[in-house]
Formats: structure tokens, C-alpha cells, sequence
């Protein structure tokens, strides 16, 4: 997650519809972990005369929310053949500049591979932005908020410590968090701060929203690491805790951190030779923003009412035609 405007959300989740059935010998590789694209190539990407693209496809469900509908787009639309290839972030960079892949359809802010890539090397181009606004923080259920109004300012978080104890936490309040791959400041934060918490990893934004629902179930009180847009929020509405204002710079030290996370405006990037040469398909995904509220509408329906990335996509395509429209190249 976030750090000096950086978020990084670990493991891989089923891919978008839409890939071919070859890229699961890719997945094999990026399965646990940050898998070094570097070496592992779509098998399309680059492919000489075929109108293909390649994307990578990040491991929560909102990222992939965008690339089901840019996929589907591509594919009924423009008649290009798409690949997908799961990846972490800051590998998928490393992929993206050597054109492994075409396009990062969401970043959450990446300052030293920006320079890296974008300023020096020339070989990663920005795509614009995505129209989506993220945000980390931390968050209390909503029905436990208003018990205890107070429990939203950080400097009461010790008072309730006893509250958000579980067996994991091993006698202080648990802080959870998802995967162990995700950078985030938290265990700075707690220790900054002087709280009386444990940072808790559940293992994944899935086990993360499985927690999280269970102890909704149960009307239990917990205090959680979690971001927006997300569509959990619609069917466990819950309240931020307020941190000690975000500065620019309060966290460019991951060790001293003691400042909530920044709002990023969600970014695209485009390897620069496909941002050139990739025609109508550069063109569309150069054109894709949609809202928060669209995002949230896919990914509700990948993440709960189970539908595959390609159905999803097609749904919201099928009723949003004046959103998208406007994306495809003019003829």
C-alpha cells in the first residue's frame, strides 16, 4: 500500500476474463510473491503483425474491475486479442518499460520507478489519469463508531485496545492488514504513535475480506487496514480513524512515519513504443477513466455476486454505452 505515495497490494487473484489460456503457465510463476517479470514475458507481447495487447492486471479486485472492462472493450470492439499477466507492482514496472506488458491500467504512485523509467530511461510513458481517487487508511465498523464516537481520533485508539484483542494480537489490539507482501506503514505508524496494537497480516485481500465480514457477522468491534475504492464498503459499512494529518514528506522516512496516508489520483502507464505505435488500442486504453461508483459497480459483481470478469464487463458495457463511447478511437 501507500508509502511516499505508494501502494503495493501483493498476492494474485484469479485473472480477468479474457486471457488466454496459456498465460496460467505465468501464473505458476507469480502465484506467491513478487515474480521477476523481467524474465517472464507474455507470450504474445511484441508479437510482429498480430493485434494483440498485453496487460497487467493487479491483484485486487478493483484493478481488475478496469481491466475487464478495457479487455472487453479491446476485444468486441477494436477485435484485439488481449493478454493478462498478474503481477506485483513494482515488478510489473520492470515489465512494462522492457514490453512485457503494454499497460498498467492503475498505479497508486510509484516516485522512484517514475523516474526510473519515465524521466530517464524514456521507456514507460504516462497513459493519464484513470478518474479514480485512492486512499488508505484505517477503519472501525460503523456500528461500533457510533457506540464510541471517540474511537475515530487516533489518540483514543489505546482506550479500546482491549476491544480489538484477538488470540493472533497476543494481548494488545489487533491492527489487520492483508498480505505481508503489501508495503504499508503501518508497523511505523503503531510504533510511532505509541499504540498499544499488533499489526495482524491476514494473508490476502480475500482472507482480509473474509475477516472482516465475519466479524461484521458477529457485530464484533475490529480496526482494520483498508482503502478506497472498495466495494466491502457497501456491504460492511465502515468509518476512518483519523490519523495525524497527511503532509507532503511526513512520509518520505518509512521508519519515522507518524502521518495518515495521502488521496493519490489513480494512474495508467504505457510501455512508450506501444504508447506510439499500439494504434486504436494505445488510443482507448489512453482514453479510459471512468468514477469511483463505475469501479465499484464491476468489481461488486466479480467479488460478490460471483460473476467472471467478462460477464461483468459486458454488463456494465451493455449499460453505460455514453461513458465508454468516447473512449474508442475516432474512425
Amino acid at each position: 500500500m501507500a508509502r511516499t505515495g505508494t501502494r503495493r497490494r501483493g498476492q494474485v487473484r484469479p485473472r480477468t476474463a479474457g486471457a488466454l489460456a496459456s498465460v496460467a503457465v505465468l501464473l505458476a510463476v507469480t502465484g506467491c510473491g513478487a515474480a521477476d517479470m523481467t524474465k517472464q514475458a507474455s507470450p504474445y507481447a511484441n508479437a510482429q503483425g498480430s493485434k494483440t495487447v498485453t496487460l497487467s492486471v493487479q491483484s485486487w479486485v478493483g484493478a481488475q474491475a478496469n481491466v475487464a472492462v478495457a479487455t472487453y472493450l479491446l476485444e468486441h470492439e477494436l477485435g484485439y486479442r488481449v493478454d493478462t499477466v498478474q503481477i506485483d507492482e513494482v515488478p510489473a514496472w520492470d515489465a512494462l518499460s522492457q514490453g512485457r506488458v503494454d499497460a498498467i491500467l492503475e498505479d497508486w504512485g510509484h516516485p522512484e520507478q517514475e523516474q526510473r523509467y519515465i524521466e530517464d530511461k524514456k521507456t514507460i510513458t504516462p497513459g493519464g489519469g484513470l478518474g479514480v481517487t485512492g486512499h488508505i487508511g484505517w477503519f472501525v465498523p460503523t456500528y461500533f463508531a457510533k457506540q464510541h464516537p471517540d474511537v475515530t481520533d487516533w489518540r483514543n485508539l489505546n482506550k479500546y485496545a482491549d476491544q480489538f484483542r484477538t488470540p493472533e494480537s497476543g494481548g494488545k489490539g489487533q491492527l489487520l492488514d492483508g498480505s505481508p507482501s503489501y508495503v504499508t506503514n503501518d508497523k511505523a505508524l503503531v510504533a510511532n504513535l505509541k499504540l498499544d496494537y499488533q499489526v495482524v497480516f491476514s494473508g490476502s485481500e480475500a482472507a482480509q475480506i473474509t475477516q472482516i465480514k465475519q466479524f461484521a457477522k458477529e457485530k464484533k468491534p475490529f480496526l482494520t487496514y483498508w482503502y478506497t475504492p472498495q466495494w466491502l464498503f457497501q456491504k460492511v459499512p465502515m468509518t476512518e480513524v483519523k490519523l495525524p494529518e497527511y503532509k507532503e514528506g511526513c512520509d518520505a522516512d518509512a521508519k519515522k512515519v507518524a502521518c495518515a496516508y495521502p488521496h493519490t489520483p489513480l494512474q495508467k502507464y504505457l510501455n512508450a513504443d506501444f504508447a506510439e505505435k499500439g494504434g486504436g488500442a494505445a488510443t482507448l486504453l489512453k482514453n479510459f477513466r471512468w468514477t469511483t461508483e463505475a469501479q465499484n459497480e464491476v468489481a461488486l459483481m466479480i467479488a460478490e455476486q460471483k460473476l467472471t470478469p467478462e460477464e461483468a464487463a459486458e454488463k456494465w458495457v451493455g449499460a453505460n454505452e455514453p461513458t465508454w463511447r468516447k473512449w474508442l478511437p475516432k474512425s
